[in-house]
């Protein structure tokens, strides 16, 4: 039965196309060298064990491995997203015949901070190599780079190998081995694929750099810094970097990171907004572009102190919703009959789908391969092209425009000049009216129609000024949604969102026979002003609101989601005076007694 699974596992890995590695077999935990082995991923086959505070030792792991405490990789992947602690991984190699006995060990991911490598062998004798990027780049077996070390294999002699990996970025730790010959043809191939790469960013980058100096069209600079600085990121992500730029400074090497891909998001953004030409065609767009900019100048500052894992995962985390308003941008500009954003939506949907399957690496939902591990280059270099063909397509767009626009002033000046007085009369008309309906739009809160914060705010300085001269009472009702974290947590933000859409219509029924003015006033908090209300007409009308939200469970995905409303009240009687400022701060207290009393129920100050 055993040599019926071993070459069931045989065909299994032949059918798998795992290539050099027909020498190798599995017995007793142990992984056989056998002879024609050239290289062997090791990553299927090994066991792991994290040490939470990362202060166990080799001999605690060594004996830990013999307890048989440590499990197989799930499902033979390696990738862990980002983690706590240390990773210590296990393996039992027998050289069974092989005639290469010096074999280099390599870690195919080049941003781990520390690696050590255990080499127990049948005398006792252990072994001990280190590497790493915050470690010298001089500490490596050979100058490459991913983290690598020499492996002495004698013929028919077993050795234990334990390895441990601890770092700030992703935890990824593929493993594999290769004979010196395997490892030269292996690395020609990938250096090839990295050298046409980046051939492709200098060939795009001198061919923008002569449009640029030649037509003095911004748009060609930008697009110039997006390609230096998506070629740094790349260069620092595959390690390169580190190699060449800064081998003896792990702390430069590691702060390029983030800042890298600081530079190419914020060139990223200023390309679009010039493109795409946001400052005419879409302000609000326009202002979202200048956010993100600025977002990411500040992260790039904060880089310098910050740890470099937070630093990272901001920037990491902060690239999807960067890349899906392009996106959006790409769209809207199409929507408003702007051709050349095709290419350019084209470009960044191959940009997001690289991206997105190197971050989901990063983050461990995607397995570790060829694909997923090269995406973003694949990616980003057809989204660089199609960029070029897109400018291209731009500016002779623009040049066709210029042209119909002199032959119809020369050929039909009078016409001309009647229709383009109508049309700007029309479109005086329809900017009066976008005005209008984006004055209105920045007054409402998008999620539920309320007002927001800043023109509650107006409105009621206004309204107590006024009750403060007519001595009218006046009430302000502070309302949070009780455990509504829980709500997120156990059900989605979508469904949290559709709570909060829920409440503001029951808001609005409850209120509706009130003279009372509402507004969102952040996150589940929502705020009511009942002017000529007192302390006791201020009190029915919360028990009243209460009571609607904790008989009104909210139906979503066929579930009912109960809620409960904590209110606080404030009231300034008439004849008193105060400001707005004051109040708020009052029912804010209100608000905070009236949890701490139990939630559900109302508290007045």
């Amino acid at each position: 039965m055993k040599s019926i699974a071993r070459l069931a596992c045989w065909l299994v890995l032949a059918a798998c196309g795992f290539a050099g590695a027909s020498g190798a077999a599995w017995a007793d935990d142990r992984i056989l060298v056998g002879p024609g082995l050239s290289n062997l991923d090791l990553s299927p086959h090994v066991s792991f064990l994290v040490d939470p505070d990362g202060h166990a030792d080799a001999s605690a792991m060594f004996q830990a491995a013999a307890q048989g405490k440590f499990k197989p990789l799930p499902g033979g992947n390696a990738t862990f997203g980002f983690g706590n602690g240390a990773y210590w991984f296990h393996a039992t190699l027998y050289n069974q015949g092989n005639t290469e006995e010096r074999w280099l060990l390599v870690l195919q991911y080049s941003l781990l901070d520390y690696v050590d490598v255990y080499m127990r062998y049948p005398d006792g004798r252990v072994d001990h190599l280190a590497s790493g990027d915050e470690l010298p780049f001089s500490a490596r077996a050979i100058r490459y780079r991913h983290p690598n070390f020499w492996l002495n294999l004698p013929q028919s002699t077993e050795v234990e190998l334990l390895v441990r990996a601890k770092s700030e970025s992703s935890m990824q730790a593929p493993l594999r081995i290769y004979s010196f010959g395997a490892f030269a043809e292996m690395e020609r191939d990938a250096q090839l694929g990295i050298g046409i790469y980046d051939g492709i960013l200098l060939a795009l980058f001198f061919y923008n750099m002569v449009l640029w100096l030649s037509l003095r069209d911004s748009s060609h600079f930008w697009y110039m810094c997006h390609l230096a600085g998506f070629g740094l990121v790349m260069f620092c992500l595959n390690g390169l970097a580190f190699e060449y730029l800064w081998p003896s400074s792990p702390w430069l090497a590691n702060l390029a990171i983030p800042l890298s891909m600081c530079l190419v998001q914020m060139a990223m953004h200023q390309f679009a907004r010039l493109f795409l030409e946001l400052r005419e065609r879409w302000r609000f767009g326009d202002r979202l572009s200048l956010a993100f900019i600025s977002f990411y100048a500040l992260l790039a500052i904060a880089s310098f102190w910050l740890p470099y894992r937070t630093s990272v995962q901001l920037g990491t985390y902060s690239v999807f919703p960067g890349v899906m308003l392009l996106v959006y941008q790409a769209l809207e500009a199409i929507k408003r009959g702007y051709a050349p954003a095709r290419l350019f939506l084209a470009a960044w949907a191959m940009l997001l789908f690289g991206t997105a399957m190197y971050a989901s690496v990063s983050f461990g939902l995607l397995p570790k391969n060829f694909v997923t591990e090269y995406g973003i280059q694949i990616g980003s270099a057809m989204e660089m092209i199609l960029l070029s063909f897109a400018l291209a397509y731009r500016y002779a767009n623009l040049r066709t425009e210029n042209e119909s626009v002199v032959r119809d002033a020369n050929e039909q000046l009078e016409r001309n000049v009647s229709r383009r007085t109508a049309e700007l009369s029309t479109a005086l008309e329809q900017l009066a009216d976008a005005n209008s309906r984006l004055r209105e739009s920045n007054r409402r809160d998008v999620l539920t129609g309320m007002f927001n914060r800043r023109h509650f705010r107006e409105v009621f300085e206004q309204m107590l000024h006024h009750a403060i001269e007519t001595r009218q009472p006046i009430s302000l009702l502070l309302m949070d949604l009780d455990h509504f974290k829980g709500v997120n947590d156990e059900f989605g933000h979508l469904a949290g969102d559709e709570c909060l859409r829920t409440l503001a219509r029951n808001l609005d029924d409850c209120l509706r026979p009130e003279v009372a003015l509402t507004g969102r006033f952040g996150g589940e908090e929502f705020v009511i002003l009942l002017p000529g209300a007192a302390a006791a007409k201020a009190r029915d009308v919360a028990e009243r609101i209460r009571q609607r939200v904790a008989d009104s469970p909210v139906r979503y995905a066929g579930k009912d989601i109960g809620m409960t409303a904590s209110i606080g009240i404030c009231c300034l009687v008439a004849g008193n005076t105060a400001t707005a400022d004051e109040l708020l701060h009052q029912a804010d207290d209100a608000l905070y007694a009236a949890k701490n009393a139990g939630r559900n129920r109302v508290h007045v100050v």
